[in-house]
């Protein structure tokens, strides 16, 4: 039997991302886009592109990566966040790779990060590979491929080997500094959530200090000048600079949090 391709997509308000997304992946077999209660124009979007919608209230973003994939009948899945573009070069070695009788069951992609429109290629955040492109019945597998279910960064749990295809996709991440403060506004809440399910907070002065001040003050330094992040000019300086901030906000929410506990 040949091997099918399917896409899986979650959205919500997604009407600037969606359609070059969208563009990108004309060549699978089945699109399957799930949105959480968007208000503007991306089920309209989805639907123009002969994407198979499906519309669910919002349960986070393991389960809705989880729910999306379990609607996918190809042997295959890709899955991808909405503001997510698959390269020309890419798009023809899935097609390839695809046609082929992969020896593997999973395999990542590489992401090239923009912020502020610039590709940020030091500091860590390229290649960012991230497993994406997987069997959908792996017989390797102990469990079925799924997002572990986590608030926020969530993974792919997976049991087996996988390879890194080369070439990459584009992530457009963060367009203006708006967003971005936004994202990591929300992001540090539930990365402090994490820390405190995990017993990661101390009360402690010295614990406090080190983990709202030295922690960022140190991840900063890595990754701005000894992983060479200050080579990426501007936005480079920026990104390392908030980055370092979100981390702070990060273990700051989670004292607050399990102080008031």
């Amino acid at each position: 039997m040949p091997h099918t391709l399917s896409v899986a997509i979650i959205t919500k308000n997604e009407e600037a991302n969606l359609p070059r997304t969208l563009a990108s992946v004309q060549f699978a077999d089945q699109i399957v886009v799930l949105d959480s209660g968007s208000t503007d124009r991306t089920v309209e979007i989805a639907r123009a592109a002969k994407a198979a919608v499906y519309e669910e209230p919002w349960q986070g973003f393991a389960a809705a990566k989880n729910s999306a994939i379990a609607k996918c009948s190809g042997t295959w899945v890709l899955s991808l966040d909405a503001d997510e573009e698959l390269t020309a070069e890419l798009q023809t070695e899935i097609r390839t790779l695809l046609r082929s009788n992969p020896a593997l069951d999973a395999y990542c992609i590489r992401r090239r990060n923009l912020f502020l429109g610039r590709w940020i290629k030091h500091g860590g955040f390229y290649p960012d590979p991230k497993l994406r492109l997987f069997r959908r019945n792996a017989a390797n597998l102990t469990t079925t491929l799924q997002f572990a279910n986590r608030p926020v960064h969530e993974t792919i749990a997976f049991d087996g080997r996988a390879s890194t295809l080369d070439c990459d996709l584009i992530h457009h991440a963060y367009p203006t500094l708006e967003h971005y403060l936004e994202h990591m506004d929300r992001y540090s809440t539930l990365g402090g959530e994490l820390l405190v399910a995990a017993g990661k907070v101390s009360r402690s002065w010295p614990a406090f200090v080190g983990n709202v001040y030295l922690i960022p003050e140190l991840t900063f330094l890595w990754n701005y000048v000894f992983r060479l992040g200050f080579l990426d000019g501007r936005e480079g300086l920026l990104l390392h600079l908030y980055q370092a901030t979100y981390t702070s906000w990060k273990y700051a929410k989670a004292w607050q949090s399990a102080n008031k506990g």
